[in-house]
Parts: C-alpha cells; sequence; structure tokens
C-alpha cells in the first residue's frame, strides 16, 4: 500500500471523538425521510456505508431546526420537537455497531425553501430579497425571530446529542440562513446584523455559542462553509477565510466542512454540485486555504471520485477528512475494498448526477450505476452464492443490462455465457460516451465488463446470437437484453433524416446547417447538438417541450445550457416537428408551434430527431415461444423478491425466457441495472 493511501487509515481524534480512518460521506438529502424522521430505510442506506468501512457518514442534509423551515421539501429530517430522538438512537446504534462515527447537519433554511408547504409560514431572511432557486420572497427577520431561531438550533442540538450521534455541523453553504447573513448578496441590513463583515458574523457566533452552551464540552460541533461563493456580490475567498479564521478562534466550531460556490440558482447549483463536465477535485485549493489559516480539522468534499485523489488530498495535508460522498452512492464497500487489496473491484462514481438530479424534481436519490444503493431493505450489494440448483444461464446482450445480469448470476454460482454482437461491450452507453464531456459514462461499462470476466462470464464478443446458437448451449435460463434502436419517428418524410445515434456512430457525418428535433428531453439530443456545433455545424435545437433538454436534472441541463450557448445553437421550445420534404439538395423542415398552432419552414441541410428507442425483440420474438414461460416475468414474484416460477418448475430440456433493458421498453442506465438486479439476484 502507497503512503498516499495508508494516509487514508490513520485514525482522527475531535474532542472525544476518534474517527477510525480520513474516509468521509457528508451530510446530503437523499429524500429517503419519511414524516421528518430518519426510518429504516434512510438507516440501513447509511448504515451499508459503515458496513463497507468508512469511518464518517453524515446525514440529514438540510435537517430543520424550526417550523418555518419545513422539511416536507425533498423528504428530509425535522429536529423541531423531541419525536425524532428514538430515531437518532436507533440509526446512532446502526451505524456504531459497523465501527463508524454518526453526525447530522441542522440547519434553517432561511429564504431557501418555499412558504407553500407544510404550515405555510413565511419563509424568512436577514432581508427581503428574493431567492432565484425557491423563487421566495422572505420576511426580514426582526429581532425577535433572530433570538427564536438561535434558541431553536440549540434546542435541535440537544436532541441530536440526546439521540446518541457522535456530533453535528450546522450549514453555513448552499445559500442556507447562516449565510444568507453571511453574504452581501442577501443581506443589507442596517443594524448590528448587517453591514460590515463583522457585523454579518453576528448571527452564526449567536447560533454557535448558544448550541455550545446547550451541548457542553464532550460534543462535537462543526459548520459546513464556502471556501468562495463565486457570486457577483457574494462572498470572496478572502470573506470566507475571515469567517473560518474568526469562528475557529473563537472556539466555535471543531471543524470546517468547506466546500465552493453557493447554491442560489440554476447554474451555481451546478457549479457547487460539480457534475462530469468539471475536473477531479476542482475546488480543493479553497479547503486548504482554509487548513492554512485555521487550527481545527478541515473536511472537503466536491468530485473527489477516486481513491487516488483522495489520498493525495490527506496525504500532502490540503485537509484532514476527505468526502467522497457521491462515490459512496455508487460503492459504500470503498473502504474495506481497498484494505483488502481489492482497489480494482470499487466502482467509481462517473460523475453523472443522476442521484442529484432525482433529489431537486422530488424524487429519490438513486445511483445511475448502483440499483442497490437505497433499496438495500431489498437489493444486495453484496450479492451471495445461492443455496439452490446451478443453472446454465444464456445472456443475449452485452450492454449494462446483459453485463449486470452475466455479474450477478455469475456471483450466485450458475454457468454464464454472454453474447454481444460488437466486438465490445458497452451497447448504447458506449454511443452516448461519444459525446462533448459524457465520456466518463465509459467507466460504468469498463467496471461491469471487468467484473463479469473476473467471474470467469464466457463473453463472446463479435457473436450475433441466433436461437440455434442459443438452443445449443442447452440453457436453463435465457435473458434478452438486446437494447433498443434509434427510433425515427413517424413524420412524413422520415426516411430523409437520421437520428442522433447515427452521428454519434459515424453513420452520418452532417455539415452546414442542421435541425435538431429533440422529442424526449434527455441528455441524448442536447449532448449531439453540442457535437454537431463544435464541428462547425449551425444548429437549431427545436423540442415540443417548454424548455430545451426538460428531462434533465439540475446538476446537468445548466451545464448543456451553457455550452449550446457558447456554440451558438439556436434553441427553441414548443415547437413540434411535422413533416420533411425535399428541395434541390437541401430539405425543408416544417415545424408547428404547440402554443399558437401555426407552422413555420425551416431550409436546412440535415434533419437529425432524438425519438428516443424502440426494442430490439425479434430474437426475442424466436425464442418465446420455445420457453417454458413465454417469456413472461411473473410480476408480483418479482416485486415479492422470490425466485421466478419458471426457474423453479424447470423441467429437463426446458428453458426459461426473459428480457430486461432497452430490450423492453427504452428506459435509461440505472433502470437497466434495475431489471437485471432485481430479476437475477434470486436466480
Amino acid at each position: 500500500m502507497s503512503s498516499n493511501i495508508e494516509a487514508l487509515f490513520k485514525p482522527l481524534r475531535i474532542r472525544n471523538m476518534v474517527i477510525r480512518n480520513r474516509v468521509m460521506s457528508t451530510s446530503h438529502a437523499p429524500g429517503y425521510g419519511k414524516d421528518g424522521k430518519p426510518q429504516e430505510r434512510y438507516q440501513l442506506y447509511h448504515a451499508e456505508k459503515a458496513k463497507g468501512g468508512i469511518g464518517l457518514t453524515m446525514f440529514g442534509g438540510s435537517s430543520s431546526v424550526d417550523h418555518d423551515s419545513p422539511a416536507t421539501p425533498w423528504n428530509q429530517v425535522s429536529v423541531v420537537d423531541d419525536s425524532v430522538i428514538p430515531y437518532f438512537q436507533q440509526f446512532a446504534d446502526r451505524v456504531h455497531g459497523h465501527g463508524a462515527k454518526l453526525m447530522i447537519q441542522i440547519t434553517h433554511m432561511g429564504r431557501r425553501t418555499r412558504w407553500d408547504t407544510d404550515a405555510w409560514l413565511p419563509v424568512i431572511g436577514p432581508s427581503p430579497r428574493r431567492e432565484p432557486a425557491s423563487r421566495s420572497m422572505p420576511k426580514e427577520m426582526e429581532i425577535e425571530d433572530i433570538r427564536r431561531v438561535v434558541r431553536a438550533f440549540a434546542d435541535a442540538a440537544v436532541r441530536c446529542k440526546k439521540g446518541g450521534l457522535d456530533g453535528l455541523e450546522i450549514s453555513g453553504a448552499h445559500g442556507h440562513l447562516l449565510d444568507q447573513f453571511w453574504s452581501p448578496s442577501a443581506n443589507d441590513r442596517v443594524d448590528e446584523y448587517g453591514g460590515s463583515l463583522e457585523n454579518r458574523m453576528r448571527f452564526g457566533i449567536e447560533v454557535l455559542t448558544a448550541i455550545r452552551e446547550a451541548v457542553g464540552e464532550d460534543f462535537v460541533v462543526g459548520m459546513r462553509m464556502s471556501g468562495n461563493e463565486m457570486l457577483q456580490n457574494g462572498l470572496s475567498q478572502e470573506d470566507c477565510l475571515t469567517i473560518a479564521s474568526d469562528y475557529a478562534s473563537r472556539g466555535l466550531v471543531d471543524f470546517v466542512n468547506v466546500i465552493g460556490g453557493q447554491a442560489r440558482d440554476e447554474m451555481s447549483h451546478a457549479v457547487s454540485l460539480p457534475n462530469m463536465s468539471f475536473p477531479v477535485a476542482p475546488f480543493l485549493h479553497l479547503a486548504s486555504a482554509i487548513k492554512r489559516e485555521t487550527d481545527v480539522p478541515v473536511f472537503h468534499a466536491q468530485r473527489i471520485m477516486d481513491v487516488a485523489t483522495a489520498a493525495r488530498a490527506i496525504a500532502e495535508g490540503h485537509i484532514d477528512m476527505v468526502a467522497m460522498t457521491r462515490a459512496h452512492i455508487a460503492d459504500p464497500h470503498i473502504v474495506n475494498k481497498l484494505a483488502a487489496g481489492r482497489a480494482d473491484d470499487i466502482r467509481q462514481c462517473v460523475g453523472a448526477g443522476y442521484c442529484i438530479d432525482r433529489i431537486y424534481v422530488g424524487g429519490d436519490a438513486l445511483c445511475l450505476q448502483n440499483a442497490a444503493t437505497g433499496r438495500e431493505q431489498t437489493m444486495p450489494h453484496d450479492v451471495q452464492p445461492t443455496t439452490g440448483t446451478k443453472h446454465r444461464v444464456v445472456i443475449i446482450g452485452g450492454g449494462v443490462a446483459g453485463l449486470e445480469a452475466a455479474r450477478v448470476c455469475a456471483l450466485r454460482g450458475h454457468s454464464v455465457v454472454l453474447f454481444e454482437r460488437e466486438n465490445e461491450t458497452g451497447g448504447q452507453v458506449n454511443l452516448a460516451a461519444k459525446a462533448t464531456w459524457r465520456e466518463a459514462l465509459t467507466g460504468i461499462v469498463r467496471w461491469l465488463d471487468g467484473q463479469v470476466r473476473k467471474l470467469g462470464v464466457d463473453v463472446r464478443t463479435g457473436t450475433e446470437a441466433t436461437a440455434e446458437m442459443v438452443r445449443l448451449e442447452k440453457p436453463d435460463i435465457v435473458i434478452v437484453a438486446t437494447g433498443g434502436s434509434a427510433w425515427r419517428g413517424e413524420f412524413e418524410g422520415a426516411d430523409l433524416i437520421h437520428t442522433t445515434a447515427d452521428v454519434l456512430s459515424g453513420a452520418v457525418n452532417p455539415s452546414g446547417s442542421v435541425l435538431l428535433f429533440d422529442e424526449m428531453g434527455q441528455h441524448n439530443a442536447a449532448s449531439v447538438a453540442e457535437v454537431m456545433a463544435t464541428r462547425g455545424c449551425l444548429v437549431e435545437m427545436a423540442t415540443h417541450d417548454r424548455l430545451i433538454a426538460q428531462e434533465v436534472g439540475t446538476t446537468n441541463q445548466p451545464i448543456h445550457l451553457r455550452e449550446m450557448y457558447k456554440l451558438g445553437v439556436v434553441m427553441s421550445p414548443n415547437m413540434e416537428l411535422r413533416e420533411v420534404s425535399r428541395e434541390g439538395n437541401r430539405l425543408v423542415a416544417v415545424l408547428r408551434n404547440t402554443m399558437t398552432d401555426t407552422e413555420e419552414e425551416r431550409l436546412v441541410d440535415h434533419v437529425i430527431v432524438e425519438c428516443g428507442t424502440l426494442p430490439r425483440d425479434a430474437l426475442y420474438m424466436e425464442l418465446k415461444e420455445g420457453s417454458a414461460n413465454h417469456g413472461q416475468t411473473d410480476l408480483p414474484t418479482l416485486l415479492q423478491g422470490r425466485t421466478q416460477p419458471a426457474v423453479e418448475g424447470l423441467k429437463s430440456g426446458e428453458y426459461a425466457l426473459f428480457r430486461i433493458g432497452d430490450a423492453v421498453a427504452g428506459r435509461n442506465i440505472h433502470a437497466a441495472l434495475y431489471d437485471a438486479l432485481r430479476l437475477c439476484k434470486d436466480f
């Protein structure tokens, strides 16, 4: 083990708390709260990280301390009364049972929430300045409000201590109330809480002082803050250094957890939650600067995806605890695998942002490439060998669905052969990764391919399976994962157009003027618009949706929009492609405005469409009649987590047939992987 890696395994003492290593997961908001409590699903999600060897896991990003900071948005945790204490105690017992420490983030959201949830109370803030992300206009806090919220923080801290947690942090990051007071972008008060930075720091000093008085000296209290808001009229790096140094020198905080940016609007969200378009560890320098100016431990998270980067951050003294938060969503067992010399088995986060993007539309955090995360009640992270019959399994298709099916079946102890007609595995993910900043998606395929080969799966690339080839293998189980083919839609003149898949595959190389029509609202069309514009095309992207890339989430859509604006892509929402015809050596495309029903024409060199995929199901249909179950998955059995009846009741010479992923219907990477894990874990 290299000296850098060894640095990750050194314990860290903060007051009376000893963390067993330097790897942590920061407080975040997976949307697993129920009735304002961290119940079983939430607890098992973090307990899996503790089981996997993590030193410290923190929960409850945005756990609310008062009624006018509602917990309902994004299914958060409420710490406003004592009813939460038993859940904390149960939570702490689960995590401590695996040797890790457990902390919480408590906060008041101030203006960064909505008034039309929970108790329908007005949001509050230091000044009546609209918050762009939530679109809320806050009530200016009176002195009585300030005193009330200070008390609420202290009372919440006591509940955290009574709940057996190892510590807490208050949030002065992402635009919450504490940093609303700090930042001149949100605070233009003229009393003792506004004006100079010294005055703007006063509210936070009062909060932390009240917390320390309430919990005593034997409880760890820290603070999450920005190292530079990177906003016009926001906190500069110098301001943030001053805040951190002042609070630390006063003894108000036992650690500082540093991020870059401040999530006040769509673009700043994307910056503070950096996706795969950003370099690795883009804001480590901000945390390193604060460490140089303070004498308390410094934590840091933001796109630290791999153990080499994490180890360097610790070994070189930039920070004291390295947070691999999204990395642990992809693989909660990073530390144990590293300690066991199994670094190659770590499923590395690719920075897709799927986990976060789901949260901001009211969903729950799910990993694009790990279907077990957040489903620990029903889905295994460690697939165990079957105690029953060992089967011969034939899988057709080496995209992510087929690879995951092969991996899980091999782990169950079955004999597995996988046919893939192309010369490499990966399927549609390989195409998606050809689009500008989406290349990191190839990491999903590399991991799956490496795992199935290590497990001894007979992978036959460059081989298009036929029904006869499948039957010659004498399978007990056949899984069709042949994926989907790009659909041209039902437009008049569809024979004159090409698909986004054609562009990425190189089947067509557009030049000149291009109309790109998007029916799906996902990454596909936006990515291809960027590709073509980068190659010099004059691109107009039209969609019948009200927004370009409407289905793409908060951390990704702004990046697409930024790149398209920079590249001069014309964006035309509320436009539906009706027909395409030829005019000389060019094409005429007719677009209908979906709001006015008026039609417009475009004279272009190429028309490219993104209309999703249709299943490649010919082989499935050919195998269906000869199968024991006519290709049908028993849905109640699947949802109950039991072995499929067709597999349990197989007779000699019979095979059960299933299909998964886009071979059923066009969806996404996560759905394909979940199809495979959910079905195959019970074979």
